[in-house]
């Protein structure tokens, strides 16, 4: 995960954010406990609202504390832990295990590859507790580096609109997997709430990286529109209807406990890193077209 699916904290009260707060410090606890000091390097805004989502859902009986720790030495906060926090743990631990070796595979990234090794044994130990999630992680991110690698090969033929469509749909795959813990009647609407926010979150990290993977020559799938002049309303469009078809899976579920969180996550926090990052490349845009015009009038 990529750490897109946050809040958007000015919008919620200070009630909901302590809150909110209480059970990302409770993924870092479960993280500390299971896989010590590295493992809480894995805790995620991501993770958070699916431990968040999965516990408004199905109710569990919180274990509550108060305590201090390494990054707030000086005063004590609350943190809360169940069942559904130490499974967004684990799927974080497996996920960001795999994340950190395909950077090294394909950017070939010191740091990534250090990362990955670290993570090995950890990734093995939360896979070994949910084997089949991890065997679909697995076969999706293969899947998903297959299409990449061979994007300038066997996929040459493809429009790169399928190319992008079929990318965003495999890390949606995996993420349907991960949201659907339990098999259950809420199956289906927690699959396609998680196959439609998948989606979303490869689409705004291709958008994220444009330039980067540009300079690089790392695969990005929006590499083909670069030249578009309206380009930023052209994604805006496409995540405004996947995250269409995210929300109204979600509205589907019977959750009351935290639903102005959660709402708040969905309708408006997953779309504070493209206004950022929309706004940063509009700025470098004027600024090439202010230099641009300033050379002409010399």
């Amino acid at each position: 995960m990529f750490g897109y699916v946050v809040v958007n904290e000015p919008d919620l009260r200070i009630r909901e954010y302590d809150l909110y707060r209480s059970y990302y410090c409770g993924i870092c606890m479960d993280l500390k406990e299971q896989y010590g000091q590295t493992g809480r390097l894995t805790l995620s805004y991501d993770t958070t609202f699916l431990a968040l989502l999965l516990t408004s859902l199905y109710e569990p009986e919180d274990l509550t504390d108060t305590i201090r720790c390494i990054v707030h030495p000086f005063h004590k906060h609350k943190t809360r832990r169940n069942e559904y926090t130490r499974y967004a743990a684990d799927m974080g631990i497996i996920l960001s295990f795999y994340s950190c070796l395909d950077d090294w595979k394909d950017e070939k990234d010191a740091g990534k590859k250090i990362m990955a090794a670290a993570l090995r044994k950890k990734s093995e130990a939360a896979s070994l507790r949910h084997p089949a999630k991890a065997a679909v992680i697995e076969e999706k991110l293969r899947e998903l580096h297959e299409l990449e690698t061979g994007a300038g090969n066997s996929s040459a033929a493809v429009s790169p609109a399928i190319v992008l469509d079929r990318a965003g749909g495999i890390f949606g795959d995996l993420m349907a997997e991960v949201f659907d813990y339990k098999k259950d009647e809420w199956s289906a609407a927690l699959r396609r709430t998680g196959f439609y926010l998948g989606k979303f979150i490869y689409l705004l990290d291709a958008y994220d990286d444009l330039e980067k993977d540009e300079k690089s020559g790392s695969f990005n799938p929006l590499l083909p529109f670069k030249g578009r002049m309206d380009l930023d309303q052209y994604v805006r469009g496409i995540l405004t209807m996947t995250i269409s078809e995210c929300t109204a899976a979600f509205e589907t579920l019977p959750i009351v406990e935290n639903i102005d969180i959660l709402r708040n996550i969905l309708y408006c926090g997953v779309w504070c890193k493209f206004d950022e990052r929309c706004g940063k490349r509009n700025e470098a845009s004027s600024l090439v077209d202010s230099r641009e015009g300033t050379a002409r009038d010399e």
